[in-house]
This record gives structure tokens, sequence and C-alpha cells, in this order.
């Protein structure tokens, strides 16, 4: 989808600090961090909401979240999904924060 930001991204037409990337999706820095480890595990393929996702691409996508919070060492994390008219970008996508302390207000 032309305007759609995580797609501009994925097609290297919008610039992203990249963490890992293979054929269906990339690992990038949240441009407005939540923590003080933040960052999102993007599909390359647009798929409008997790709903939408088949699921071999879910099952990629939490591989792709245990393996960055495994090789980068995150700890204290929480992993967020946002469902559908909840999340500002319309793009399936996988918050991963790290570092985030339990006595949080929530």
């Amino acid at each position: 989808m032309a305007t759609c930001i995580f797609c501009q991204i994925a097609g290297g037409k919008s610039p992203a600090t990249v963490h890992y990337e293979d054929d269906d999706v990339m690992v990038i820095d949240d441009t407005h961090p939540q923590a003080p480890v933040h960052v999102m595990v993007i599909s390359k393929k647009h798929v409008g909401e997790f709903l939408d996702a088949e699921d071999t691409l879910v099952n990629h996508i939490l591989t792709v979240v245990k393996k960055m919070i495994q090789e980068q060492k995150i700890s204290g994390y929480r992993i967020v999904i946002n469902g559908k008219g909840a999340a500002f970008v319309d793009h399936l996508h996988i918050h991963i924060m790290g570092e985030v302390v339990k006595e949080r207000g929530l």
C-alpha cells in the first residue's frame, strides 16, 4: 500500500534502523519509543491487522520475536500487538519493549 509507512520502509523507500531482516519480516526501531528498548517486528507484506494474517506468518513473526529477545538479551520485556483500530499504523506489527520496570504506572 503506497501510503503505509511500514510498506514504504519494507520497500526501501523510507529510512529505518533495521536490526533483522528476512524475506517476510523486518525488525526496526520504533520512532517514538515507549521504553529504553523499543523495536517492532513488521510484516513486509501489507496485512491490515493481526486477524487478517495467515498462521504461517504469525508463527514466523513470533519466532523472530523470540530470536530478538534472546539475541539482544532483552530483559524486563513486554510484547504488544494492537488490534484493528488501536494501532497508529494499520499494518501488522508486534512491539518488543525492553528494560521495562515492574513498578511502572499502567
